[in-house]
């Protein structure tokens, strides 16, 4: 990074914007950071290690798919069948058979005044949040059924919404997947719709907290891609400023997440799907509050069920954080490989427990 101006290096370089904001990160919040290392210690033990190659599994999804086609699901179903069924309830490192890691479940890793800067934040975003709701059933018509539940907190309004300072827009198909050989001038990003009002700055601002824990836990889930994107991130600082796009120059400079954008969902009903515009290599975060009432998330291609119940507020709100291969395209950034679990950490784990369980037999002679 020392190609980085003094100028640049408060918010392109994310060490030294986590150096700068360290003030709006609280000590309670080192508790995400501890539930992820702990996670890492913790892997599925290897008789419930995963028999599915993950890369055979990608190879095999057609371009862009997003599992709609209930049809095509049990097709895939039927390729790759797990071989069992898993109920997780701790933090937990899912890999396949040649541990590369599919999952990081890190459940009650969110301190209740980070919960609460996101239910405010969220609250904030009401305006943009009903739109999206009325903007939804224009495109798709009223006869598709209710895809939002009503609120329950005062203020607070159902809806989905993307944030991003600088991304592509849906019908950037072509920047989606390995650079293209022919030159990608013609396609430029710009920035989300919902960060075109009056109050977009402040809506940044009021994510800071949370983005920034989200980039260090991926600090931890995979340092290669977390490089990767702060590399990105740098680029883009720097092209906009050539290009004199200064809403977006303004917004990277205060945007303080690794990731590409946040999707901002409230009481959605979320169908089964994947996002086929992630590199297969990523990690998306989903950072979840709000009373789910024993509920859990089924990952029925890996057979997979997450206990889930994050937080203490009544309704359901969900902010992912999204990585776009576009954007990383776009600023020439190489692709990580995928994040790897050392065998010996395994064997680590079995003697360690191995180890627990003798100490706690010589305890009670």
């Amino acid at each position: 990074m020392s190609d980085v101006s003094p100028e640049f290096s408060s918010y392109v370089n994310h060490m030294a914007f986590l150096r700068n904001a360290s003030s709006r990160v609280g000590h309670d919040d080192i508790a995400l950071l501890q539930a992820t290392s702990f996670a890492h210690g913790r892997c599925i033990p290897k008789s419930g290690q995963l028999d599915i190659n993950v890369i055979w599994y990608n190879e095999a999804l057609t371009k862009r798919e997003s599992s709609m086609n209930s049809s095509r699901e049990d097709d895939l179903l039927a390729k790759f069948p797990p071989t069992e069924k898993i109920l997780l309830d701790r933090p937990s490192v899912v890999i396949d058979s040649v541990y590369r890691i599919i999952i990081w479940y890190i459940p009650d890793g969110l301190v209740r005044g980070l919960q609460n800067d996101m239910y405010m934040a969220t609250v904030a975003m009401g305006d943009l949040l009903k739109k999206s709701v009325v903007n939804r059933k224009r495109a798709i018509g009223e006869s598709s059924g209710p895809t939002f539940d009503p609120t329950e907190s005062p203020g607070l309004t159902p809806g989905c919404i993307n944030i991003a300072p600088c991304w592509f827009h849906k019908d950037m198909k072509q920047c989606y997947g390995l650079p293209p050989e022919i030159s990608m001038k013609a396609f430029k990003p710009g920035v989300s719709a919902t960060l075109k009002g009056n109050r977009s700055l402040s809506m940044i601002m009021a994510m800071q907290r949370p983005a920034l824990l989200a980039s260090a836990t991926l600090r931890v889930m995979h340092p290669q891609l977390y490089w990767a994107s702060v590399r990105t991130h740098v680029e883009l600082g720097h092209w906009s400023a050539d290009q004199g796009l200064w809403d977006m120059h303004h917004f990277l400079k205060h945007w303080a997440s690794v990731y590409t954008g946040a999707a901002v969902m409230c009481n959605r009903q979320s169908p089964d799907h994947r996002d086929p515009r992630c590199p297969h290599e990523a990690f998306n975060i989903l950072t979840c509050i709000g009373s789910y009432r024993h509920t859990v998330m089924q990952l029925k291609n890996f057979g997979i069920e997450l206990a889930y119940n994050p937080g203490v507020h009544g309704d359901q709100i969900v902010w992912a954080w999204f990585l776009r291969d576009s954007i990383h395209n776009y600023a020439h950034t190489p692709r990580p490989d995928y994040a790897r679990y050392n065998p010996a950490d395994l064997d680590a784990y079995e003697l360690a427990k191995y180890n627990q369980a003798d100490f706690a037999l010589y305890g009670t002679l």
